[in-house]
């Protein structure tokens, strides 16, 4: 399947990790709860009025570039020559100083998993294309990069979403610099922003949710003193643990941390029947307080074991002058 992970998030999960609802790999349980799009900035003390405003020097666009990686949801294959395959696919957001953003979006392909599914594949043939009919919809499969495509981050009535998405808000580059820069005031901030009547955050997600916020500022906020303080309050959280100096899939060395994730029956109110647990293992960057990869374990139903991981691996994170583009094969 092609799964788009491009497509604008007009809604948001009430989970401790914002990616989940884009890994692809068919947790459909995701949406149910979902919350309404970015709000306009609540009056949460930004103080905005009262911080000097200063644009980068670095360039002029806040530019991330990611390469993702994931089981697809189902095996493939006739009869004994069963195989799983990987998803790949790369992304690019540009943010510009006047809040409009641009997202980048290029499918990879698939491949065999492992050896043994590689094995399978040629038994089964070799094929590079795959139909496949569920639930009433037919999904296509590739083991050709597609031509990617560019767009404009558009809201539900077809007018630009502008500003810089963080905390399920759309705020302004000088409301951006003016975020708390301490971590217990950061924390505070995200707490309280939960409260607001239209988060949809319960009191049994709240914790979870101000954990899930933390770790999206890391790539989101284009203020360094902001993402400085997300990555001290991190391990203040309750099933945040730190794993010290590790490598990332690149060989590059950050600061690890190992995340429990878990959302389910009951959970913001909802009733869903199964319970989804998540382990992520997160690496930042200590120079510039940006994630280096990330890699995420699923448990529980409905997620297959096979199925049970996906990776994202930072390749390009900060300030550019480079206009937005079709992503280029990594």
């Amino acid at each position: 399947m092609r799964t788009d992970h491009s497509k604008d998030r007009t809604t948001r999960p009430a989970t401790p990790i914002r990616r989940l609802t884009a890994v692809g790999i068919g947790l459909a349980a995701v949406g149910a709860i979902a919350l309404s799009g970015p709000q306009p900035m609540p009056a949460l003390r930004l103080a905005a009025a009262a911080q000097a405003v200063t644009a980068p020097a670095e360039g002029a666009y806040w530019h991330t570039r990611t390469l993702w990686k994931g089981t697809y949801s189902h095996q493939l294959g006739r009869g004994k020559n069963r195989y799983w395959v990987e998803q790949q696919s790369v992304a690019e957001r540009w943010t510009a100083l006047d809040g409009r953003t641009w997202r980048g979006y290029r499918d990879l392909g698939v491949r065999p998993k492992s050896a043994a599914d590689e094995r399978a594949w040629r038994r089964d043939g070799s094929p590079t294309t795959w139909t496949r009919t569920a639930n009433g919809m037919t999904a296509s499969l590739s083991a050709q990069p597609d031509k990617g495509r560019l767009f404009l981050n558009l809201g539900a009535k077809g007018a630009p979403l502008i500003g810089f998405d963080l905390v399920d808000r759309m705020l302004s580059y000088e409301q951006a610099q003016a975020l708390p820069t301490d971590p217990a005031g950061l924390k505070t901030w995200i707490d309280k922003a939960s409260r607001d009547p239209n988060s949809g955050v319960s009191d049994d997600t709240r914790e979870s949710y101000v954990r899930g916020q933390l770790v999206g500022i890391l790539s989101d906020a284009p203020v360094k003193e902001v993402r400085a303080a997300a990555y001290e309050a991190l391990p203040t959280i309750p099933g945040v643990r730190s794993l010290g100096k590790v490598e990332d899939p690149r060989g590059r060395t950050g600061q690890g941390f190992l995340i429990d994730l878990a959302w389910g029956k009951g959970s913001g109110g909802s009733q869903q029947k199964h319970v989804i647990a998540a382990t992520e293992r997160l690496i930042v960057d200590t120079g510039t307080m940006t994630p280096l990869a990330s890699e995420v374990k699923y448990g529980g139903e409905p997620v297959p074991a096979k199925t049970s991981t996906s990776t994202s691996v930072t390749l390009q994170i900060g300030w550019t002058d480079g206009k937005p583009s079709v992503p280029a094969l990594p």
